[in-house]
Parts: structure tokens; C-alpha cells; sequence
């Protein structure tokens, strides 16, 4: 029986679950709106907006194969959490070098950054990796 969350998973991995299906959502709402970088990246098109709808999809593929106990959902999830900082380097390397490196850091919003960093945190947590490398296959 395929499951949407484990109930079973540290605290870490369980929160950290829930911000990929949560911040997956709003990137999706943010390509469509075209705001913030995944927007951006669509209304410039092409391989781009590829690359962006790719990343969005990790985030609730990485949440659901983690929450199945799959260690590819783990690295899936990795991808995800890093994707807003992959792709707002991708944008400033080849469309747009006139932002600064500040804000491929921050990206638009602080509210946003922290919950970027809370989920790569989550992930990266000790115990985290002790949970992957013990439970996960």
C-alpha cells in the first residue's frame, strides 16, 4: 500500500515531508503566476521552463518516495530542497547577470529563504542521515 506520509519516520524526515509537499505546491502556484524565480523561468520558456516544471516535480515525488521508504526519494528530496538556489543561479548565469549574488542567495522574499534553508536543514539533519542510512533502501 502506497502511503503519502509516515507517521514512523523521525521527526525530521516527518516535517521535512510535509515542507516538500507544501513548498512543491506553492512552486507550482508561482510557475503559473509567473512570480518569483520559477515564474521567471517559465515566461522566459523553453529548456528553462523545463528545467524549472522538473524541479517542481521533485518536490512531491522526493516527499512520496521518501515517506514509501525509498533512499532515491532521500536524494529526489536533496535536489528539491537546493532546486530555488540551482535555478536562481541558472537565471543569473544565463539570462539575467544583472542581479547580484545576494540575491541568488535570498531569492525574493525572506519568508521564502527561510523555509528554503529549513527544508535543506531538515534533510541534511544527523539524524536524518542516521534514518537513511539505517531505514531507507
Amino acid at each position: 500500500m502506497r502511503k503519502w506520509f509516515d507517521r514512523m519516520q523521525p521527526q525530521t524526515v516527518s516535517i521535512a515531508t510535509i515542507l516538500l509537499y507544501i513548498n512543491g505546491a506553492f512552486a507550482f502556484l508561482r510557475f503559473l503566476d509567473r512570480t518569483d524565480i520559477e515564474g521567471y523561468m517559465r515566461v522566459y520558456g523553453g529548456l528553462h521552463a523545463l528545467i524549472t516544471i522538473g524541479f517542481i516535480l521533485c518536490f512531491p515525488l522526493g516527499g512520496f518516495l521518501m515517506a514509501n521508504g525509498k533512499l532515491f526519494g532521500w536524494y529526489v528530496s536533496l535536489l528539491a530542497a537546493f532546486s530555488p538556489f540551482i535555478l536562481r543561479t541558472i537565471f543569473k548565469v544565463t539570462i539575467a547577470d544583472l542581479m547580484g549574488w545576494q540575491d541568488v542567495i535570498v531569492g525574493g522574499s525572506y519568508v521564502n529563504l527561510m523555509f528554503e534553508i529549513a527544508l535543506c536543514a531538515l534533510l541534511l539533519h544527523p539524524m536524518s542521515q542516521e534514518f537513511v542510512k539505517r531505514w531507507l533502501s
